[in-house]
């Protein structure tokens, strides 16, 4: 068993003092994905008097709102979060979760060069787990991780038009060639161990080896071309990133709010001791 343990703070800076902020966030994982089970965690809010509320979503994420009268310079939101992954069946998905996960959202709408590299990935003749690792080289050998080329809004046809971006992009056009060849995939936010920012990784629900009837999410980091394991950490699932983004909000006053973040995601290895 390992142990996950996830500091994280997320700061705005305002130019003037702001009111009526209404914040949403998705930093905290479920109680239970798969092998990953919560043990402990917290969200404080740092500077100003704010009202937390607390709810879980349609795919099961922790959905956090934060409002607050007023926030004279910044606000803090600090999270710490612990994990334990236990070896054993990876994250179930139900035939609800099938149907909504073939269809493209916005961010994955295919155009006509997504459409023809799903055909020629269908030719191949690999099928379920195969194809899903094909998909999984075929995207990390045709896009460039760079940064500053697209935003949260690019879509998968627009990133593989520039062949480069960050990993949201490598899961988009995962998630759309995926859909395209009848493999129901969804977007992950998270963390991994070594990265300083926020990661995201791909799902692909593949029938159980157990039960046929049943749907296992397997976890592909495109990004890395490689399957995503213990040393990641899942906080939201979802149709892409609009479904799962870490933190948004509104507030009334001067624009010019400046984000700022730090984290830490630490490995440790548990024993085990038999009594």
């Amino acid at each position: 068993m390992n142990r996950l343990v996830m500091r994280q703070t997320l700061r705005y800076d305002y130019p003037a003092p702001i009111h009526s902020l209404d914040h949403h966030l998705k930093v905290l994982p479920p109680a239970r994905h798969g092998d990953q089970v919560r043990t402990e965690s917290s969200l404080e809010v740092r500077g100003a008097g704010a009202e937390v509320t607390e709810s879980v979503d349609a795919f099961g994420n922790v959905a956090v709102r934060v409002r607050a009268d007023r926030v004279q310079a910044s606000v803090e939101f600090v999270v710490q979060v612990t994990v334990e992954r236990h070896e054993g069946a990876g994250a179930g998905a139900t035939a609800q979760d099938r149907g909504q996960l073939l269809a493209a959202s916005e961010l994955t709408e295919p155009d006509a060069a997504l459409h023809r590299a799903a055909r020629r990935l269908g030719q191949s003749g690999h099928a379920g787990l195969g194809l899903a690792q094909r998909i999984n080289a075929w995207v990390a050998a045709h896009m460039r991780y760079r940064h500053d080329v697209t935003s949260v809004r690019t879509t998968a046809a627009e990133a593989l038009a520039a062949g480069a971006g960050v990993c949201q992009d490598y899961a988009h056009v995962m998630l759309a060639l995926c859909r395209l060849s009848g493999l129901p995939a969804r977007y992950v936010s998270g963390h991994m161990v070594g990265e300083g920012g926020s990661h995201a990784w791909v799902e692909v629900l593949l029938p159980s080896v157990t039960d046929r009837s049943s749907l296992v999410a397997v976890p592909f980091d495109p990004t890395n071309n490689r399957m995503a394991g213990a040393s990641y950490l899942t906080v939201a699932v979802g149709r892409d990133y609009a479904d799962v983004a870490p933190t948004h909000g509104s507030y009334c006053g001067p624009a010019g709010g400046v984000l700022s973040t730090t984290k830490s995601l630490e490995q440790e290895a548990v024993d085990l001791v038999a009594c």
